[in-house]
């Protein structure tokens, strides 16, 4: 089931009360080292785009992890209070929308970083005798990946640990359904690149732009 939250200026109404509700919250996350440049930050900024462009009133925060690295995880800072921003920024999202190029098999390692500082025991998962609840659940998570090979099949399919690192972590915060946006095939010439870069704008206009999140 999908809750709504009413942008600024509408009233919702709930048998005979009527309540005005907060704005939208989406969290923009870019993290490929290319710049403009960037597949990835290309369709991470038309993702945002269009759900701001149909939701008017919804409110954004841009974190660039190239630009502005987050420090990586050591004993001393983990969990501390100089990553509590980052955790309550990401906590405080309804969206959550994550630029993520594919660097040697792998994630960013920048981006890395950022999901160190937001997976902490007790804030986004917590143990139990039956294994790991996640707590982060009830977000809309929608990622824009890039891959300069062919991953999706073939060969290389194995050695895909990108995607997978993110839906396997995710998950373990409790975002059981997150949305790919994948643009493969982008380093190999220039007509593969943009034919994989159309084909993935093409499907940011298909996404639904509704401002619900899940209940």
């Amino acid at each position: 089931m999908r809750s709504w939250k009413v942008l600024p200026g509408f009233i919702a109404s709930r048998g005979n009360e009527t309540e005005l509700k907060e704005p939208m919250k989406l969290l923009h996350i870019d993290s490929s080292i290319q710049g403009e440049a960037s597949v990835s930050r290309t369709l991470s900024a038309a993702i945002v785009d269009r759900l701001r462009k149909n939701n008017p009133g919804i409110e954004v925060t841009y974190r660039d992890l190239a630009s502005n690295p987050l420090p990586h995880i050591d004993l001393e800072s983990f969990a501390t209070a100089s990553a509590h921003p980052v955790l309550r920024e990401f906590l405080g999202a309804d969206i959550v929308v994550i630029g993520a190029p594919m660097y040697n098999l792998g994630i960013a390692s920048q981006l890395k970083a950022w999901i160190d500082h937001i997976a902490v025991a007790g804030e986004t998962f917590r143990y139990t005798a039956d294994g790991v609840i996640g707590l982060a659940g009830g977000k809309r998570v929608i990622v824009a990946h890039s891959r300069g090979g062919i991953y999706s099949e073939g060969p290389a399919a194995a050695a895909e640990h990108a995607e997978s690192h993110l839906r396997a972590i995710l998950g373990f915060i409790g975002i059981t359904d997150p949305e790919f946006i994948v643009a493969e095939r982008v380093a190999l010439g220039a007509e593969p690149r943009e034919a994989a870069v159309a084909a993935a704008l093409d499907r940011i206009l298909a996404l639904d732009t509704g401002v619900s999140v899940a209940a």
